[in-house]
């Protein structure tokens, strides 16, 4: 990487007079540092170690104290943008087949095995750069923009959506599915039938762009995410007891994860806890909703109301690591 081309691309403002003209590298980890580096400088106090490892360039967008003359010492209104500009522009020689999706099937993409010219991005910049600076030419891309600046790539094309019904359930429970895929058998995967409808368009997609592939474990999707509890919200071993918390981050989903509920587990009393920030968007006529305004409420609302199942939005399960000395605190103030 060129510095005249760097300076142009990240309209960075070079602070020093430096004999480098070139780059071998780029790095985010003071670590993976080493001679020739440009060191991106998300953290200021990184720098001196930057330096000593061999850096001959910092990125920076804090208030620096810059030392040696001989290094390029390049500042930008902020690093994210500057190297969304810079990642824009050199990914364009890869000619990458980028396709936008839900954050769900991209979630479940990072659970398939699939060649290294596939590639499920997302994450920090740092970590969208490290994945898809090294890929190969023509690779194809996965993304999803609500995950993902959409703006780092200058084409983008929409998830192919299956055409058929490829996947059949044997047997399901609200947390496990076995099922049939193009004859093969895939027993008690730890992946709710909710999410099927998602993975039998990402499987298409797969077979669509002739892209090998083989399913792995689906136990940390982070969505429609069950801990089983006693009545002292205390966790147990998965399965082990009849009260079930579900963690799901993405309010967008909430509404489809109520319906999904109410059909699938109609005999139970089930509870829906949620931000306040949703009580104008919800539909009329659902029973047991409760709002939250911060998420230290969440373990006041699930203990002082009995449940079946009770559906958390916004919020995930470190919540319930506290519930012990809580429920201490609670007892106490009884």
């Amino acid at each position: 990487m060129r510095l005249e081309n760097i300076l142009a691309l990240t309209k960075g403002t070079l602070h020093s007079n430096p004999n480098v003209t070139l780059f071998e590298n780029l790095a985010f980890d003071v670590s993976k540092v080493k001679r020739g580096s440009l060191f991106v400088a998300y953290a200021p106090s990184d720098i001196q170690e930057a330096l000593s490892n061999g850096a001959y360039g910092i990125l920076f967008d804090k208030p620096t104290q810059m030392g040696d003359s001989e290094v390029a010492w390049i500042k930008v209104e902020k690093i994210d943008d500057a190297l969304k500009r810079l990642l824009r522009f050199y990914l364009l020689e890869k000619e990458l087949q980028v396709y936008a999706c839900d954050p769900i099937t991209l979630h479940l993409a990072h659970s398939v095995s699939t060649p290294s010219n596939f590639c499920p991005v997302e994450g920090s910049m740092a970590q969208v750069w490290e994945k898809l600076w090294p890929l190969e030419k023509k690779s194809i891309v996965l993304y999803s923009p609500a995950l993902t600046d959409p703006e780092i790539f200058i084409e983008t094309n929409q998830l192919i959506r299956a055409q058929e019904t490829t996947i059949t359930i044997i047997e399901q429970t609200l947390f496990e599915t076995s099922f049939i895929h193009h004859d093969t058998f895939y027993e008690r995967q730890m992946l709710s039938p909710f999410f099927i409808p998602y993975l039998e368009h990402l499987l298409f997609f797969y077979t669509f762009m002739r892209i090998p592939f083989q399913l792995k474990s689906f136990s940390k999707m982070g969505h429609f995410s069950p801990v089983f509890t006693n009545g002292r919200l205390e966790i147990k071993e998965f399965g082990s007891s009849d009260r079930v918390v579900i963690f799901e981050p993405l309010l967008e989903l909430i509404d489809e994860q109520i319906d999904f509920l109410r059909e699938q587990a109609s005999w139970s009393r089930i509870l829906y806890i949620l931000p306040e920030s949703m009580k104008s968007s919800l539909t009329i006529g659902i029973e047991n909703i409760l709002f939250y305004g911060y998420p230290e409420e969440i373990l006041m609302l699930l203990q002082t109301n009995s449940f079946h199942f009770a559906l958390i939005a916004g919020a995930d399960k470190s919540i319930l690591n506290p519930a012990r000395s809580s429920m201490r605190q609670l007892e106490l103030d009884f």
